[in-house]
């Protein structure tokens, strides 16, 4: 997560926007945005819980967090990810220059290549296959990037055409906002994340210290392989939040200790504040 000019490991929360009302989630991040432990905020994009079978009381992400970016002075923000499949890559991109200049230069583009088939169903969304959603968010990338960086922005892709395409509106941040990819894929994932990613975001289940520097090591070779210089790349660790602040801070130091810039906590709803609150000093307490 870009953090201006906080130095050293940097921290953020994850609150699943499930079955808790918008003043307790409101208030949740007021709080975080006033105590500075951690430096930035998440939500996850889903209209059913990740797990199959479970249905629950849902926000929609990003109407949610322009919500979250207007009671809000200092935390960055974003979704940990977007399901590409959700939002055609235009309007994702207005999308994103709208909450940046809501936040006032404080959006991370979290983007991913959409996987959740019984919500697709569901709501008639179309799930296409692996690779065809791979190659759709390769091209969201694309479209995200030009839109916001250039006045006048055309694009011939497989899967999508602009002509002409004029944004208007640009971000505060510039050239644009951070585009975050998060995964461990070696053959679709991590290639996307170093052509296009300024943040890449580790999480795989279970999460573990030998997966995650094989995955970074497969990283830096992409880069060498197209000539990036990898630090250009902010790495981070999702982690679910163990019910402890101490365990917690354990195993971030542990990360942190194997090359991680920084650390996301995931707290699955419900979730208690005082616990979101304990943990965030206990990490800060590592830089």
């Amino acid at each position: 997560m870009t953090t201006g000019t906080t130095s050293g490991p940097t921290f953020s929360f994850k609150v699943w926007p499930r079955d808790i009302s918008w003043p307790d989630l409101r208030d949740i991040w007021v709080a975080a945005d006033s105590a500075d432990d951690y430096q930035g905020g998440w939500l996850f994009d889903h209209f059913y819980p990740p797990r199959p079978g479970q249905r629950a009381a849902i926000f929609e992400a990003w109407t949610l967090l322009a919500s979250l970016a207007a009671v809000t002075e200092r935390l960055r923000l974003g979704v940990m990810v977007s399901s590409n499949t959700f939002r055609h890559p235009s309007l994702l991109a207005k999308m994103a220059i709208t909450v940046d200049q809501v936040s006032q230069g404080r959006l991370e583009i979290g983007i991913g290549a959409g996987w959740h088939a019984e919500e697709h169903d569901a709501f008639g969304v179309e799930l296409p296959p692996a690779a065809e959603r791979w190659e759709r968010l390769a091209e969201t990338c694309a479209i995200l990037d030009g839109l916001m960086t250039r006045p006048v922005f055309d694009f011939e892709g497989k899967h999508h055409r602009l002509e002409a395409a004029e944004a208007g509106l640009k971000p505060v941040q510039q050239p644009r906002p951070p585009i975050v990819i998060g995964g461990v894929g070696p053959r679709r994932t991590l290639p996307l994340v170093a052509q296009w990613a300024d943040h890449w975001n580790y999480y795989e289940k279970p999460i573990s210290l030998d997966g995650f520097r094989t995955a970074r090591d497969r990283l830096l070779d992409l880069c060498a392989e197209i000539g990036r210089d990898p630090t250009e790349i902010r790495v981070s660790v999702q982690m679910l939040y163990p019910g402890d602040p101490s365990k917690a801070g354990a195993a971030a130091a542990q990360f942190l200790g194997a090359g991680a810039d920084h650390i996301l906590m995931s707290f699955p709803t419900p979730v208690d504040p005082g616990a979101v609150a304990a943990c965030g000093r206990a990490l800060t307490s590592l830089r």
